[in-house]
């Protein structure tokens, strides 16, 4: 398994009040596969995604990616990690509205430190945004696509620096169905060609079918 925890708890408090969201969750990640987690608002799926993915820490527990214990590593160390392997779509796209299709994928690249040269990287950037479908748009700003363009940038720009994690919340939320079902096969062929592990948290049943493994969760643990 390229990735996993072990007994992540997270504890939120308001003044006197505490609340324990996770409960102990042991979960493990392998490449080449889609892991869904599914289960009622508030059961904790999407907080889990987020720590997985090192967007927050947990109140205790131990989170293991490629052999390292990001638990126990500094911030900044875990936003290099971050930077590098892991790649996130989220319900909105959040493109940066002034870049073209092209810009927003040669940012990640920047963002990820990339070694490649300039000329490697928009070649990179082409081959990228050809593989989900949208190299004719690749000069189009977020302005003028649709939704599913959008959502298939946001995809692009996310495996462009080859992560070794993909994390997805609900990235098919704001779309119709067709568009849903389009986003979903595009990330389970890409999950596959690339052999990357995807983490993604759906409450859209439809989702499900496109997933090799499902997880539910209430009241904080894994059901």
């Amino acid at each position: 398994m390229i990735f996993s925890t072990q007994a992540i708890k997270k504890t939120f408090k308001t003044g006197e009040v505490s609340e324990e969201v996770l409960k102990g969750i042991d979960l493990s990640l392998a490449e080449g596969e889609i892991t869904a987690l599914v289960g009622a608002s508030g059961s904790g799926k999407s907080t889990l995604l987020t720590i997985a993915a090192g967007l927050q820490s947990p109140s205790s527990g131990e989170i293991h990616f490629n052999g390292q214990d990001l638990s126990a590593m500094s911030q900044e160390e875990i936003r290099e990690i971050r930077a590098g392997s892991f790649g996130f779509v989220f319900q909105a796209a959040h493109l940066v509205p002034f870049l073209t299709a092209e810009e927003q994928l040669l940012l990640m690249l920047e963002t990820a430190k990339s070694a490649l040269s300039k000329k490697q990287r928009r070649e990179e950037a082409t081959k990228i945004l050809d593989s989900v479908g949208m190299g004719h748009r690749k000069n189009a700003y977020p302005a003028s696509m649709s939704g599913g363009e959008k959502q298939r940038i946001a995809i692009a720009r996310a495996i462009v620096h080859q992560p070794k994690l993909l994390f997805a919340d609900e990235p098919t939320a704001s779309l119709d169905s067709i568009k849903s079902h389009e986003v979903m096969k595009l990330l389970q062929s890409l999950t596959k060609t690339l052999n990357i592990s995807t983490l993604i948290v759906t409450h859209d049943e439809d989702m499900l079918t496109y997933a090799d493994r499902i997880i539910s969760m209430k009241d904080g643990r894994l059901a």
